[in-house]
């Protein structure tokens, strides 16, 4: 069975930064993508896309609200990825999360197959 573990998360100040991890154990996976989301109350049940890395860790994709101001990278040999915030805001304060699978557009996608980790919360104060 897969788990996901997301970590890193906390409250800080506007213009800061912090680094979430998130570690794949379990399953029958070699390699995966993965692909991190945010879920703030109040916006309902809907995660929002925030970035992903593809299963080689060369490709990325990030939403245009993140864009240049949060870096993804993966290590495969620890099967960890980690999300990189600088620069952060107070509208970036969300419960993040983290979604893996070998297929690039899956962890993409805040539906459809896929695992999940638990969230962690971010908290970006102003």
């Amino acid at each position: 069975q897969v788990q996901l573990a997301a970590t890193g998360g906390g409250l800080v100040q506007a213009g800061g930064s912090l680094r979430l991890s998130c570690v794949v154990s379990g399953g029958s996976f070699t390699t995966f993508a993965m692909g991190w989301f945010r879920q703030t109350p109040g916006k309902g049940k809907e995660r929002e896309f925030v970035g992903a890395i593809d299963w080689r860790g060369t490709d990325t994709l990030y939403a245009d609200t993140v864009k240049g101001r949060f870096t993804i990278s993966k290590d495969n040999t620890k099967k960890t990825a980690y999300l990189q915030m600088n620069s952060l805001k107070s509208e970036d304060t969300a419960v993040y999360f983290c979604k893996v699978d070998p297929r690039f557009h899956v962890v993409t996608d805040p539906s459809g197959p896929g695992y999940w980790g638990l969230g962690t919360q971010v908290t970006v104060s102003s």
